[in-house]
């Protein structure tokens, strides 16, 4: 983890393969027309670098609009999109690829996602084979995956030898993903944490606020300062331009080991919030 410092905003970043990814991201997951282009405006007027969105997301044209009105180059931006299941087939990755990128109105992104793991479409082979065509292309930076298990990153990673560097998964106080995590960090890739203030529940918790009130932040902040201290990615979405300045200004406190062990210890069994009938048989924290 390195700090990097934009017009005045004090960033953390994670380094992989030579690419500075900013710790903190700005995810656009149920943001849609105007309100999206509006949003993606106000967290790069905030000081955001990272913005995550998806096809299936349905607002790639708003992103890229708001992204080429912002008057931030497009090299210092780190944009995330996902290839929907629908897409996973020979061909039509690539051919979805080309369309997100023209709704983007740009000529890459910087990390391409799988969606989900599914594999009723194409195999894990074929997907990664068209993941990596792509960024021989060059229309992509890096690849990776998201809502994957151990195992399954095992069978593109160690079996197939695709070059993945990224796991975007469900990450919070309330659901451990330390199998992800370890397996990630132990081969020099990096997680992205979604729905990391687990839909706004954190503010509502004695021990979030409690820490809180001791740095003056509130339970998100200390939520998302807990994810980012781990070397995690966090792409909270934001309502407001007051969540959105608080969102980032996490870089100014540093966790102690009692209080990042006591956000662990949040963990629950019930504790996952995104599970469609396509998931994958869950890890389970040990």
């Amino acid at each position: 983890m390195g700090r990097v410092y934009r017009e005045g905003t004090v960033m953390d970043f994670i380094t992989i393969r030579d690419r500075k990814i900013p710790a903190l991201g700005y995810g656009t997951w149920k943001l849609s027309g105007a309100d999206c282009a509006r949003g993606v405006e106000a967290a790069i007027a905030h000081g955001y670098r990272h913005i995550d969105t998806a096809q299936i997301y349905e607002n790639e044209a708003e992103v890229g609009k708001a992204i080429a009105q912002s008057g931030i180059a497009r090299d210092n931006l780190f944009l995330t999109t996902k290839v929907w299941i629908e897409n996973l087939r020979p061909g039509a990755l690539q051919d979805s690829v080309r369309v997100s990128l023209d709704k983007l109105r740009t000529d890459h992104v910087d990390l391409l996602l799988i969606h989900w793991p599914v594999t009723d479409k194409a195999s894990f082979r074929e997907q990664m084979d068209g993941l990596i065509d792509v960024q021989h292309g060059g229309l992509t930076k890096l690849i990776g995956v998201s809502n994957f298990t151990v195992a399954q990153m095992k069978d593109v990673a160690e079996d197939i030898g695709a070059p993945i560097v990224n796991n975007q998964v469900e990450y919070h106080p309330y659901l451990s993903q330390k199998p992800v995590l370890d397996y990630l960090m132990a081969r020099g890739m990096f997680l992205t944490a979604y729905s990391p203030v687990a839909r706004g529940a954190v503010k509502d918790d004695p021990v979030l606020q409690s820490i809180g009130k001791k740095y003056g932040k509130t339970p998100a902040q200390v939520t998302l300062r807990w994810l980012v201290q781990q070397g995690v990615a966090a792409i909270p979405k934001a309502g407001s331009e007051k969540h959105l300045q608080e969102n980032i200004n996490i870089f100014d406190f540093s966790l102690t080991n009692a209080e990042m062990a006591q956000i662990h210890g949040l963990a629950r069994p019930d504790g996952r919030m995104i599970n469609p009938g396509w998931a994958p048989q869950w890890d389970r924290a040990a």
